[in-house]
């Protein structure tokens, strides 16, 4: 089990929760490639599991664990209901969002602007963890604004500690609430790899993961050598392929490097077909699953004609799994990828 797993310190890989990304679809893919990696929901915010449809939101495939799931909320009461709620659906890890900088969760005082008070953070940390029965973690920034990270973080990280989070993931930027846009926050502010990779000497005996920039494996295995854990966002969603070498990075057997050689690529192809039919069996439509299949074959001699075939003709009225069928057979399995194709975190 993934708490079991902490306790061992065993080196975690996890792909980043991402907004309109990582949803069950996704996660249902990126299972298929790798059956060690810790995989995120998108951020459900506390208010809609108390309120809205508790299933659609929260519902998700028995094979996609270990799968976590990322709280957004500041009001203690509503995030302990909402841990309550979530129990019933059996994830692995509850991790509080303390990073995002969407004008949407300013205005609802949480994400990133948290990192303004962090003895609140640690008050609904405790709360969180007074009913949770899985590791709660907490998913943050080095600082924001006009904060100092050398200051910011070593404090913020310490009244997570004591407050008793079982893990905490540093995204090594800054956020910046006024004047950045979300997608500014992702590539403008400067990486500090060095102050969190300072952060996890000076804690040895907690878990700390690092997020942010980082574009393949061989980048990752640097980072665990001296992290608890490493995750990729936009890297692993636009390169899914380099998920097929997780599992040997971690389990020590490579140092890195995508084993896209190890995939049974016509084996993938008909678990997506099944799964596909019975998402559209339950309501769903086929460009709901192969959304999230566009980067499967970064490198590939056809992957191009692979996402154009994905990105037309799976929207279409009436489309079948025939269409993940046809895109496979546009690309040259046996040659396998001509290069390492990377994307930016």
């Amino acid at each position: 089990m993934y708490a079991d797993a902490l306790k061992r310190g065993e080196k975690i890989f996890a792909v980043a929760p991402m907004i309109d990304w990582t949803d069950s679809r996704c996660r249902y893919l990126h299972r298929q490639m790798s059956k060690r990696a810790l995989l995120y929901t998108e951020m459900v915010v506390a208010d809609a599991i108390i309120h809205g449809n508790r299933d659609r939101l929260l519902g998700y495939s028995a094979e996609e664990h270990p799968v976590a799931l990322q709280l957004g909320g500041s009001d203690p009461a509503k995030l302990v209901e909402a841990v309550r709620i979530a129990a019933d659906y059996g994830y692995d890890e509850i991790n509080l969002n303390v990073g995002c900088p969407s004008d949407r969760v300013q205005s609802g005082t949480f994400g990133a602007c948290l990192m303004r008070d962090a003895g609140h953070v640690a008050s609904l940390i405790e709360a969180m963890k007074a009913v949770a029965t899985v590791p709660v973690t907490v998913k943050c920034r080095i600082g924001i604004d006009d904060q100092e990270p050398e200051t910011v973080l070593p404090d913020f990280l310490a009244r997570m500690i004591g407050a008793g989070a079982d893990a905490i993931w540093i995204h090594a930027r800054k956020a910046w609430l006024q004047g950045l846009s979300p997608k500014e926050n992702r590539d403008i502010p400067p990486l500090d790899y060095d102050l969190v990779h300072r952060m996890k000497r000076e804690n040895p005996d907690v878990f700390l993961g690092i997020n942010g920039g980082i574009i393949d494996l061989e980048q990752a295995a640097d980072h665990l050598a001296v992290m608890d854990g490493v995750m990729l966002g936009r890297a692993a969603y636009h390169n899914t392929g380099l998920l097929a070498g997780v599992d040997a990075m971690i389990g020590g057997s490579s140092p890195g490097g995508t084993n896209t050689t190890d995939v049974d690529w016509l084996a993938l192809r008909d678990t997506m077909m099944a799964y596909a039919d019975d998402v559209m069996a339950s309501g769903g439509r086929l460009n709901h699953v192969t959304r999230h299949m566009v980067g499967l074959f970064q490198g590939f001699a056809g992957a191009r004609r692979f996402r154009q075939i994905l990105s037309s003709d799976a929207t279409k009225p009436g489309a079948t799994t025939a269409v993940i069928e046809a895109a496979f057979a546009a690309v040259d399995l046996e040659a396998g990828p001509k290069r390492q194709a990377v994307a930016a975190e």
